[in-house]
């Protein structure tokens, strides 16, 4: 296999760039200086060839700001999947586009796990774009892979700093002294990025030795289901701070430009049933994330 990564510098690209190299995986890691996703011209010069495995880990993942800016979030999220797909089907690779939960509409009752079949329904720009690369992608390649994930941290740099995300945002409230106020009616799947970059090693390989696989969409997230609330308050326990200082409060008490789902756990079942391993907990993930594991929450 020859591992191809496009929006190698951002949060999932970093990650699977990490994860490559300790696996001793040869992987090409593409940043938008090397190869702008949205560009027809870029993408149709992209060196690509049969055995390839192309993962797509470029996105506007700015879900708030996608509200004001629905064209730029439509050329990262819905045409450069198609553009790539297309490429891959006239070269002879494949493609892994990563796409999200926000597909999601309504949760079922009583709520269960979404599985890639059921019913898609995005209430956000961020979400309808990323639908819409879904089937772009598809459409160009029926041969392409979608990953839905959700909830996608780092937490900790790897200078050992507080990421710029939630886990990494509550890690320096609880460090400053500050008690927030966080939302406790938004359930999902938290997932640390190295445990998707990892999963995502795993599904190219299988690409890789099984080349005339057919596409499929698969859902890969952190096992379990948590709120906000509870994330926020197993970073406050693993940081050393008193989990108590997390106070919750509803989505209605905290709005924001963009609609959340209030239910978007993904199932691992379309995961596992490749044989591949499904993540691991997200509490156990949150303690390898941190560097410190707690009772607090289990």
């Amino acid at each position: 296999m020859n591992l191809v990564i496009a929006g190698a510098a951002g949060q999932l690209g970093s990650a699977l760039v990490s994860a490559a190299a300790a696996r001793g995986v040869r992987a090409r890691a593409l940043t938008r200086a090397a190869l702008d996703v949205t560009s027809p011209q870029d993408v149709g010069r992209l060196p690509l060839g049969p055995g390839d495995v192309l993962v797509n880990c470029a996105a506007h993942t700015a879900v708030d700001a996608a509200e004001t800016e629905p064209d730029a979030a439509a050329a990262l999220n819905a045409v450069a999947p198609g553009l790539l797909a297309r490429r891959c089907a006239a070269t002879g690779a494949r493609l892994v586009t990563v796409s999200t939960d926000y597909v999601f509409g309504p949760a079922p009752a009583p709520p269960a796990p979404w599985e890639p079949g059921d019913p898609t329904a995005p209430s956000s720009v961020y979400g309808r774009t990323k639908l819409d690369g879904e089937r772009a992608a598809r459409a160009a390649d029926p041969r392409t892979v979608v990953v839905r994930t959700a909830w996608v941290y780092t937490g900790r740099t790897a200078g050992g700093a507080w990421a710029p995300d939630f886990v990494g945002t509550m890690g320096r409230l609880a460090e400053n002294g500050i008690d927030p106020r966080v939302v406790d009616d938004q359930t999902g799947s938290p997932t640390y990025a190295l445990d998707l970059a990892a999963g995502l090693l795993d599904l190219a390989a299988l690409l890789g030795a099984e080349p005339g696989r057919p596409g499929a969409v698969l859902h890969a997230a952190g096992g379990g289901a948590a709120t906000w609330f509870d994330v926020a308050r197993g970073v406050y326990a693993r940081a050393g701070a008193d989990p108590a200082r997390v106070t919750p409060c509803s989505t209605a008490e905290f709005p924001r430009p963009a609609p959340r789902p209030a239910y978007s756990v993904l199932s691992p079942a379309s995961w596992t049933a490749l044989g591949l391993a499904a993540l691991p907990d997200w509490r156990d993930a949150l303690d390898r994330a941190l560097g410190a594991p707690s009772d607090t929450d289990r």
